[in-house]
């Protein structure tokens, strides 16, 4: 811990002008440039995962050497901040100025897409708890998502608190969706056998069999016929209870 205590903070690779760089002047390799090498990166990731990525696998990759890479980045941890403003790049935004179109459903498509993001990008989940989140594509939609909370009508000093229940949940909704999703993965069954195995081994635990029944009652209530159908249900469900909630707190002034 104290060795620690003197070490500044992780630099961004958004500031300092470390992002607009695109290669050191002279002598730098041709046919690389910081689109591709991110674009690479991006599909590493996806491909193997965050623990097996390093400059050595992605310089493979782009069939250069290592050294190659520093010509445009300083460090890996530039490289995946990078990955990660990328895929921020894939979310669709909507138009916060449209009044045509309820900030409700604009609040739920926004929620939904960071879901499926997270899901789509299993290390995303833990780059986006690490790093700023300034690069361009994050910061768009970061400033269409506090646009759209404007509109509910809450006041001003409520609005972030607003985000941060939405988008929280979402974070953490997603995160555990995509672990268990990797688990599934790694046993080899589809996501049905798989909880359907899980659920009657689990039932077999004196000390859990009581409350697994329970869960099952009103899991069976509230229906859905697959994983994938109870993960929506529940997820459509709970973001409802949130807007829910910002609507109760603008009307009670």
């Amino acid at each position: 811990m104290a060795k620690d205590a003197g070490r500044p903070p992780r630099a961004s690779v958004w500031l300092e002008g470390k992002a607009r760089r695109g290669g050191r002047s002279g002598g730098q390799p041709s046919g690389l440039d910081r689109e591709r090498i991110t674009s690479a990166s991006v599909r590493l990731l996806d491909a193997e995962g965050l623990a097996k990525f390093s400059m050595r696998r992605l310089a493979a990759e782009l069939n250069v050497t290592a050294m190659s890479l520093y010509w445009y980045v300083d460090t890996k941890d530039d490289l995946l901040e990078l990955a990660l403003d990328a895929a921020f790049g894939e979310l669709p935004l909507p138009d916060p100025e449209n009044t045509a179109e309820d900030w409700r459903d604009q609040l739920r498509r926004l929620a939904a897409a960071y879901r499926a993001l997270l899901v789509r990008h299993p290390w995303l989940s833990p780059l986006a708890g690490q790093y700023l989140n300034i690069g361009p594509n994050a910061l768009a939609y970061s400033r269409v998502v506090q646009r759209v909370v404007r509109r509910t009508g809450l006041p001003a000093h409520r609005m972030m608190s607003a985000i941060s229940a939405v988008f929280q949940f979402v974070y953490g909704y997603g995160t555990l969706e995509v672990q268990f999703l990797g688990r599934i993965a790694d046993s080899g069954l589809s996501p049905d056998d798989y909880f359907q195995q899980s659920m009657s081994e689990a039932q077999r635990h004196p000390q859990a069999a009581d409350l697994l029944q329970e869960s099952k009652e009103i899991m069976d209530a509230c229906g859905g016929d697959t994983v994938a159908e109870m993960m929506d249900r529940d997820f459509d469900f709970a973001l409802d209870l949130l807007i829910a909630g910002i609507e109760a707190m603008v009307e009670r002034g």
